[in-house]
């Protein structure tokens, strides 16, 4: 699946369209497959992995915040099973604002995943990281908790937790994505 550029704010999506340029032009392609992301498959990936115990905690401090709407997607997506993915909760991942992509390294027309690999004496995780800095985007392969190597997002903050509480994240989650 390729991801819809055209969801993802207006001050992300040009410098995206640099940073693939940038890559390219090292001779690495990197595909977009990942863009704007619900609150629901976000609680799926946070689910991934985590035990029974981890996500009623979770769902019971979400409540207490007056987050009920991130709680609902939590419980929602029902059990779900994989390695671990992520630790953002739905609404504090910056997928769930446009502002975040995943890609993958296309080699020999196929998805290439390992972060180790070199051919001509590059990897294409390693570049498109490189290329995001000098673009002033985020790449997540250089985080030090959690390295995530396909990401790359437009600030720099780990969450919207910083300018909003879990309850106004909550509450503009709901209207954005509310049918």
């Amino acid at each position: 699946m390729a991801a819809d550029l055209t969801l993802l704010v207006p001050a992300f999506r040009p410098r995206l369209e640099q940073l693939l340029a940038n890559c390219r032009a090292r001779g690495v392609e990197m595909r977009p497959y990942m863009g704007l992301r619900t609150p629901l498959e976000q609680a799926r990936l946070w689910r991934q992995s985590r035990s029974r115990e981890e996500i009623d905690v979770k769902v019971a401090q979400l409540r207490a915040a007056g987050a009920d709407y991130l709680a609902d997607c939590l419980v929602k997506v029902g059990p779900q099973h994989g390695d671990p993915v992520t630790n953002a909760i739905p609404g504090l991942s910056w997928h769930q604002w446009g502002e975040a992509v995943d890609c993958f390294w296309v080699v020999k027309g196929a998805a290439e995943w390992s972060t180790k690999r070199l051919l001509n004496g590059l990897n294409g995780y390693r570049v498109m990281a490189e290329e995001a800095k000098k673009l002033g985007l985020d790449p997540g392969g250089w985080w030090k908790r959690f390295p995530d190597w396909p990401h790359v997002q437009l600030r720099s903050d780990p969450s919207p937790l910083g300018v909003m509480t879990l309850a106004a994240v909550s509450a503009e989650m709901q209207k954005r994505f509310s049918a």
